[in-house]
């Protein structure tokens, strides 16, 4: 496995991925799940963000606190991306949020760019690229493309499921850009798909099929 790619073993992560994996699950309880291992994986993502000091007054007296030194982005894939925002946005209340707007060819795997629109300071910013599946990866490395290209000098990438080929694509491509996922799956079937996965995300987040 790459050193820049990290699975998390937590108990809640992986109590809740039984949750969505499950055909069963209602689109509530599934948006509800997506939403908090958001919130999970960026507790850990953003261990290493960089802080520096501020002296604030509590009401006994002055001290040094510390606050972050650099502004957040959250830029979702459109639309499945969309689900994990608002966890991450519980975690981190004061990050701007960019959009990708990506469609996947059916045919022929290939990711078609139709929206993007991101904060002017992105190049100042640390940038959390979400998309609950990482399945080829070419939709991924896409967007990285796309941020790289508006300026940002420091991506990460936080997903729900990974299959090994997308995780080895988006890693060959974008070998600075450090992957976080809940759980890496088996492969990919004939159609794309992560095996076993939990079907198609962003259907299932708005109940469109």
């Amino acid at each position: 496995m790459n050193k820049n790619v990290f699975i998390f073993n937590h108990p809640l992560i992986d109590h809740k991925m039984t949750i969505i994996r499950n055909k069963e699950t209602n689109i509530k309880d599934f948006k509800e799940n997506v939403s908090e291992i958001g919130a999970l994986i960026t507790y850990e993502v953003t261990r290493g963000l960089k802080t520096k000091d501020v002296t604030v007054e509590t009401p006994i007296c002055k001290t040094v606190g510390k606050v972050l030194a650099q502004k957040i982005v959250i830029v979702p894939i459109l639309r499945a991306g969309l689900g994990m925002v608002d966890g991450i946005l519980q975690v981190i209340p004061t990050a701007r949020v960019g959009h990708i707007g990506l469609y996947r060819d059916e045919k022929t795997l290939e990711p078609i760019t139709y929206y993007q629109k991101f904060p002017k300071e992105i190049k100042d910013c640390t940038v959390l690229l979400v998309d609950p599946m990482l399945a080829t990866g070419k939709s991924a490395s896409r967007a990285v493309d796309i941020l790289k290209s508006a300026g940002a000098k420091n991506v990460c990438y936080i997903g729900l499921i990974g299959a090994p080929e997308g995780v080895e694509y988006l890693s060959s491509k974008h070998s600075d850009v450090p992957i976080y996922l809940a759980a890496l799956d088996t492969k990919l079937n004939e159609k794309g798909y992560i095996v076993p996965g939990l079907g198609d995300c962003g259907d299932r987040l708005f109940g469109t099929k």
